[in-house]
């Protein structure tokens, strides 16, 4: 049984953090080739910092966007960091914003877990905690036909894409929301939907990685197991070694990218 305890919200600059991600970095450059980022994957950081401006018009964020906490495990503990995307206190309120590019709304599904990890251990801090995703939708299919087209194609996608209503009615915990100002539900998942073209509006096509047809004509690299629980983790002596997500945009992969190792 995995139990959570001691959460603390630090900022980027915090002593231990930043040793452990130089640290996790020298590993990570010492075991994988370096492959220049993508458009799209510079794409999705840009997406994240635009989205983070147009937060700050709405809403007061907060500094304090790493949550250390303890995961106990076999009666073993182990320190461990998630970087938030966005953060906004408000008394004995938390309201976690994260951030997603993609082209497939099948990445929701993925997030749900790690999201609701988030919660469990904010809640030991904050007696309502809210959660929204602010998806920045890339070229996730509208319609059945769309999909049919794409499996039909001489490259077609090794699975099946959902539609994102698809993705919704099958999984209760998510529901979209046309506005911030929709009242908030414990229950559930927000997800607020952006479009490209939102996006080029809010930060000029000029400061935007948009020329994806190269990435495209790529083949797609094999996907990482996706890390159980957190993105960073240390303990006293062993450490328990987290694997980047490489679908869509981390906030490992972009930290990582920060260091010039992605």
């Amino acid at each position: 049984m995995t139990t959570y305890g001691r959460p603390r919200l630090l900022t980027e600059e915090d002593k231990h953090y930043k040793a452990y991600v130089a640290g996790f970095a020298l590993q990570r450059k010492n075991q994988k080739a370096i492959r220049p980022p993508r458009q799209r994957d510079l794409f999705g950081g840009e997406a994240e910092a635009a989205l983070r401006i147009w937060l700050a018009e709405r809403v007061e964020l907060d500094d304090r966007r790493i949550l250390e906490y303890e995961e106990r495990r076999n009666k073993r503990g182990f320190i461990k960091y998630r970087e938030l995307d966005a953060l906004t206190i408000e008394g004995r309120s938390a309201w976690v914003f994260e951030i997603k590019a993609s082209r497939t709304a099948s990445a929701l599904r993925r997030a749900v877990g790690q999201l609701q990890e988030t919660r469990a251990i904010l809640s030991l801090a904050y007696q309502k905690v809210r959660i929204t995703i602010l998806l920045v939708d890339t070229g996730i299919p509208a319609t059945v036909e769309q999909i049919d087209a794409m499996m039909a194609a001489e490259r077609p996608p090794p699975r099946r894409p959902e539609l994102l209503s698809e993705v919704t009615a099958a999984v209760p915990e998510l529901r979209l929301i046309d506005s911030l100002e929709v009242e908030a539900d414990p229950a559930t998942i927000d997800v607020l939907r952006f479009s490209v073209e939102q996006i080029i509006a809010i930060a000029g096509a000029e400061n935007l990685s948009l020329a994806w047809d190269a990435d495209d004509e790529e083949p797609d690299e094999p996907v990482d197991p996706r890390p159980a629980s957190s993105l960073y983790a240390s303990s006293g002596g062993d450490e328990d070694e987290a694997t980047p997500d490489d679908d869509d945009d981390s906030p490992l992969a972009a930290a990582l990218r920060k260091a010039g190792l992605k």
